[in-house]
């Protein structure tokens, strides 16, 4: 079943039909392409300024040698809470993950044994005015929905709490990971509002309708257990110590990111438009898709070796 409304659905075909060759291959990979732009009434140089002026905390980067990315959200002195100009980072992280064409796999992860308590309070009441929150909230949705289509294959480490927007960032990654003390909450309903950096619609595709209102609607806290019951997490890690889960959720991803970068980024574009297009342009783009890989190095290497399923 396709997550995309019927409304959203038709649009995409309009536009797939009505585009230039080079519109079209940019809608069906969905690398870069932003959800909102100024005929939604978003403004994001504007939007910028504002969230310029609450300062505090990083988002950082490490690219590592084996092709897995590792961002963490730092800013321990308030449970890693997204200030302004963390937000900002985070897509200027999201532009670099981009254009990294060795890379292959993505680790989240929080600073200081805590994965994130959403926004930071500051701005959040600072930017009080419903048009305030909705800029933000389309910012947020552009640079969440622009992670998520990354061609790497991304693993939320959660350590401590994720909270709020934390809860709602650890759905744009593809795969989550928790400790044993570890608790996923939306705790939106208490603050009387709903997400809005996009997480009940990822949440929705991840555990289904019915129990995302459960959680949503109850603010359920997700220990380890239940999260795994549900499906909302692959895995329960056995080590609580910073850097030891961070050595485990490496390890894990490792089973997945096997193979040349080209082979493991063309996988992961092709199950990011099966998720977001109609059947005829996904399969349209696994077609695509199919011809930058064929006849490739890593395939005449393959055939050449003639052992099809041998390890």
């Amino acid at each position: 079943m396709n997550s995309l409304p019927g409304c959203c659905l038709e649009m995409a075909r309009s536009l797939l039909k009505t585009s230039p060759n080079p519109v079209k291959t940019k809608l069906l990979h969905q690398i870069g392409l932003s959800l909102y732009n100024t005929s939604h009434g978003f403004h994001e140089e504007e939007v910028k300024k504002k969230l310029e002026q609450f300062p505090g905390g990083s988002i950082d980067l490490q690219k590592e040698n084996n092709g897995i990315g590792i961002l963490t959200l730092n800013n321990p002195s308030k449970m890693n809470a997204f200030s302004g100009v963390m937000m900002l980072q985070l897509l200027e992280k999201v532009i670099e993950l981009e254009n990294w064409t060795e890379g292959k796999g993505l680790i989240v992860r929080g600073a200081k044994n805590t994965f994130s308590s959403g926004s930071d309070l500051n701005a959040v009441k600072a930017l009080g005015t419903p048009e305030d929150g909705m800029a933000v909230c389309m910012f947020m949705q552009n640079t969440l929905t622009r992670f998520m289509r990354l061609p790497l294959i991304s693993v939320a480490l959660v350590q401590g709490r994720a909270l709020g927007g934390g809860a709602e960032v650890t759905t744009a990654c593809d795969f989550r990971l928790m400790t044993t003390e570890s608790e996923i909450r939306f705790v939106h309903k208490e603050m009387g509002i709903i997400p809005s950096w996009g997480g009940a619609t990822r949440l929705v595709d991840i555990i289904g309708s019915r129990q995302a209102l459960r959680v949503l609607s109850g603010a359920l806290k997700l220990d380890s257990e239940k999260a795994l019951h549900i499906g909302m997490v692959e895995d329960i890690l056995q080590s609580s110590d910073e850097t030891e889960c961070l050595k485990e959720a490496q390890e894990w991803l490792q089973q997945f990111i096997k193979g040349p970068p080209e082979v493991i980024r063309a996988l992961k574009k092709s199950v990011s438009c099966c998720k977001e297009l109609c059947l005829e342009e996904a399969l349209q783009s696994e077609r695509d898709l199919l011809g930058t890989v064929w006849g490739g190095p890593a395939n005449l290497e393959a055939v050449a070796r003639k052992g099809k399923f041998n390890k």
